[in-house]
């Protein structure tokens, strides 16, 4: 019998790498008032969730950040699957604020960007993410597609 449990794992910092440039771009993007860098924001995150390799914010904590000693690593055991399901109501939600703002409809457009940075933020600062928690509830609730629950790991 194979006792060999395989714990998966995943690199907080990365995930708070990420959440910080995305709160940077987010930042510039409101005070300079240049909304297709939200769209940019959309689609860094897309493709995130489509597959690591892709995840240029990954890319930059693990390429450069990580390599020269400035961010340390913090690997904790943890689904991957949440995360990038956090990633992907981030993408949506980017998606739907740069509409919004392309379409002239400005307070809407960056009311959605402050929700996304503040969410981004208290995930950050405070390590809650709404979007695992969401997707935790889903699997809690049986939802088809959420299968991972919290790892109960002493």
């Amino acid at each position: 019998m194979n006792t060999d449990v395989r714990i998966p794992r995943v690199d907080q910092s990365a995930i708070k790498v990420s959440q910080a440039t995305m709160i940077g771009l987010l930042l510039v993007a409101f005070v300079v008032d240049v909304w297709p860098l939200v769209l940019v924001v959309a689609i860094l995150n897309l493709l995130g969730v489509l597959s690591p390799k892709l995840d240029l914010y990954r890319q930059l904590y693990f390429r450069v950040l990580g390599p020269l000693g400035w961010v340390k690593s913090n690997v904790l055991p943890d689904h991957p699957e949440p995360h990038r399901f956090a990633k992907g109501v981030g993408a949506a939600l980017a998606a739907v604020a740069s509409l919004f703002l392309g379409l002239g409809l400005a307070t809407v457009g960056w009311v959605l960007v402050w929700v996304l940075i503040l969410l981004a933020g208290l995930n950050l600062f405070v390590g809650f993410c709404l979007g695992c928690f969401v997707y935790y509830q889903f699997s809690r609730l049986g939802v088809p597609g959420f299968e991972h629950g919290p790892l109960d790991v002493e």
